[in-house]
């Protein structure tokens, strides 16, 4: 009976244990859930709609693009963060970061200083801007690049001095004094003025960006696509495009290096350019 009374005792006292460390867990524990959302960073993410193969909307209603499947691969990394992506104009998403309706918007955008004034650059560029020659396909045979056009002739379609193509220009004849380009500075004019001038012999060139010639002249529902064999195009230079982030984000583009880096290393990035573009457009960056 004694033996009895003891094991009941001793089976009462490690309930009394079991329930007492219970109730004690279950007060020092966090609510998982309720931790988790209250960590998690909700990102706005505004883009433009209509710039294949960068940033648009697709069939399904979806926000696509290079530019935007880049900055998902980001949000899969960055557990501290929520993307959601917004399509919008090319207004409203400058306007949007500047007023902090926007957290990060990408639109294809260059380095500018006037830019950088506005709105945080990150350190790591997110794809490029492949800039060439639209030229007269007569003279295929003669205009490869840049330096057999300057020997060519070097009558470029003239260019704003406050446009990035300006300086790319510029730094070709600063570094290449035996042949240079005739650089002018330009009145407001359309693209169809450009191709005109060209095909006319007005002009032996513009300098073109890659996707624009490809949207309006080779695709079939191209605006310009009756000059399809008119005209032909080579690839020069590849300018870096960024996201632009709010002035408050400084956490945010910090994070987005981070991540860039991981998936440059493992090899996303280049999947996503041979994805969009059909070849690695970051080997015409000049280094």
């Amino acid at each position: 009976m004694n033996n009895t009374k003891k094991l009941i005792a001793f089976v009462s006292v490690l309930a009394i244990a079991a329930t007492v460390i219970g109730c004690s867990a279950a007060k020092s524990a966090p609510n998982t859930s309720a931790a988790a959302g209250s960590e998690v960073t909700k990102v706005t993410v505004a883009h433009t709609q209509t710039y294949k193969p960068y940033d648009f909307v697709n069939e399904k209603g979806e926000s696509d693009g290079f530019e935007v499947q880049v900055l998902k691969a980001v949000d899969e990394l960055l557990p501290q963060y929520e993307f959601e992506f917004v399509p919008t104009s090319d207004d409203d998403l400058l306007i949007g970061i500047d007023s902090g309706k926007y957290n990060v918007g990408v639109k294809g955008a260059w380095f500018t200083e006037e830019r950088a004034k506005k709105y945080i650059f990150p350190k790591n560029y997110i794809a490029a801007s492949i800039i060439g020659l639209t030229f007269r396909t007569e003279n295929a045979d003669q205009i490869k690049d840049m330096d057999s056009f300057a020997k060519f002739s070097g009558k470029l379609v003239p260019i704003a001095p406050q446009n990035a193509q300006w300086a790319i220009v510029e730094k070709y004849n600063a570094d290449h004094p035996d042949k240079t380009i005739n650089l002018v500075a330009s009145e407001a004019f359309t693209i169809s003025d450009a191709y005109t001038w060209v095909l006319e012999g007005r002009y032996d060139a513009y300098f073109d960006i890659k996707p624009s010639f490809e949207k309006s002249v080779k695709a079939e529902d191209g605006a310009y696509h009756a000059l399809a064999d008119q005209l032909s195009y080579v690839p020069y230079e590849a300018i870096p495009t960024y996201p632009l982030f709010g002035k408050n984000d400084q956490a945010l583009a910090d994070a987005y290096d981070g991540a860039i880096v991981q998936l440059r290393e493992s090899g996303k990035i280049k999947e996503l350019s041979q994805e969009y573009f059909g070849e690695d457009i970051f080997q015409y960056i000049q280094k």
